[in-house]
């Protein structure tokens, strides 16, 4: 971690220490997710993913009931609401102490679900270009904001996506959210370079090259590279057979200074996490 970035984030009056490097897990509330690993629709499945999850280390989980997966399809706001705050509400309940995201770019949602069901963190992959309230949202609640990049929406986003330079682009698009952000009065603001939205496998990995390059921000950094196309696609295997090259990516990304890990294998990843923190500790001791 960059001396200029965060070494903490206030979530709803708990302090989460980025000093360490932190777990978020995947709960997809769909049944059309890439990983069918990740979908979970019935309660006792959804109980039994997060306290699994909780139980492997996960500092946060993230929940969500849209998929965005290339070529999405669309669903309703209601459609939404019924999967997202009812696991919501299930988690809050039966693990009060884990930190909740949800996972929605649409400010309706987020705000029923940090104010009525007990989520904690917003995450949002159009980074408030899919709906205008989401911006205003984030600094009235003033909960911590996870922008992401994409590059069109998930019907359209690989359409032959195409940069000048695909970092620099991305961090020059950052540059002017974080100014309005910022400029609203919203403090916890982390940043997700957005693996594989509007993005080649070369973009993608480029990206990892350069991922220390996101923390020019002095903003906290999370990567979503788990069980991704640009591992499997490359290695010619399937979603469901890329445990181990995302374990080797999410390493690299650790290293490259990535703060955050967004994942469907949380025991693995908390174990990377867990060597690479004593690397970073005798580097940069206290």
């Amino acid at each position: 971690m960059l001396k200029n970035k965060p070494r903490y984030i206030n979530v709803r009056g708990r302090i989460l220490d980025l000093s360490s490097k932190r777990i978020m897990g995947i709960l997809n509330i769909t049944p059309d997710s890439f990983y069918k690993g990740s979908r979970f629709t019935a309660d006792n499945e959804i109980i039994s993913a997060a306290v699994k999850m909780a139980e492997d280390g996960a500092d946060i989980l993230d929940i969500g009931g849209y998929s965005s997966r290339p070529g999405a399809g669309d669903i309703t706001v209601e459609d939404e609401r019924k999967r997202v705050l009812g696991a919501i509400r299930l988690i809050s309940r039966e693990l009060p102490e884990v930190i909740i995201s949800v996972d929605t770019f649409r400010a309706d949602i987020a705000r029923e679900a940090i104010e009525e069901a007990g989520a904690h963190i917003i995450n949002d992959i159009s980074a408030g270009e899919a709906d205008k309230e989401m911006f205003p949202l984030v600094a009235e609640l003033n909960v911590p904001y996870i922008m992401m990049h994409m590059k069109g929406n998930p019907r359209t986003m690989q359409n032959k996506p195409e940069y000048d330079d695909v970092v620099a682009d991305i961090l020059r698009w950052f540059g002017d959210r974080i100014y309005r952000l910022r400029s609203m009065g919203v403090k916890d603001i982390i940043i997700d370079p957005g693996f594989g939205f509007g993005k080649t496998v070369e973009h993608n990995f480029e990206i990892l090259r350069r991922l220390n390059d996101f923390s020019i921000p002095g903003l906290p950094v999370l990567a979503g590279i788990s069980r991704k196309s640009m591992i499997w696609k490359t290695l010619g295997i399937t979603p469901d057979e890329a445990l181990n090259g995302s374990s080797v990516l999410n390493t690299v990304a650790l290293l490259k200074g990535a703060d955050i890990l967004r994942v469907h294998d949380v025991k693995e990843a908390v174990q990377a996490a867990i060597l690479v923190n004593i690397i970073r500790k005798s580097e940069f001791p206290d």
